[in-house]
């Protein structure tokens, strides 16, 4: 059974694909069935991944930008195959005006499966 460094490893890979712009890093960790809720795109849920991976191949959230992921706050809940993770993620972009910061509460659930974890489920929220 992975301990809690090895799952938080995980969470870091499944990020890092989304941020990177790596499709294929994040197909690796998310499951097609994929249910999100972000706000600040639709206040309905997105499933799948076919939405998800043209964000990602374009980097929307950084704009290709160099940028640094904070994790405050960090909770990981494990109940056998099944791993929550909440967090408050802090992001922060180099862009021409200085240095952006935005904070998004999310919660992502992932589950093991035969090829390995994969993130099932997220919740994004306003931080404050």
């Amino acid at each position: 059974m992975e301990g809690e460094a090895e799952l938080w490893s995980f969470l870091e890979r499944h990020l890092r694909s989304i941020y990177e712009g790596d499709p294929e890093g994040y197909r690796a960790t998310t499951h097609e069935e994929l249910a999100l809720y972000e706000w600040f795109v639709t206040p309905h849920r997105l499933d799948g991944l076919p939405f998800h991976l043209y964000m990602t191949e374009r980097r929307f959230a950084t704009g290709g930008r160099p940028y640094r992921i904070d994790l405050l706050e960090r909770r990981l809940q494990r109940y056998g195959e099944v791993a929550i993770f909440s967090y408050t993620l802090l992001l922060t972009v180099e862009a021409e005006e200085g240095l952006r910061h935005r904070a998004v509460n999310e919660s992502r659930i992932a589950v093991r499966f035969p090829e390995g974890w994969k993130v099932v489920h997220v919740h994004k929220s306003p931080a404050g």
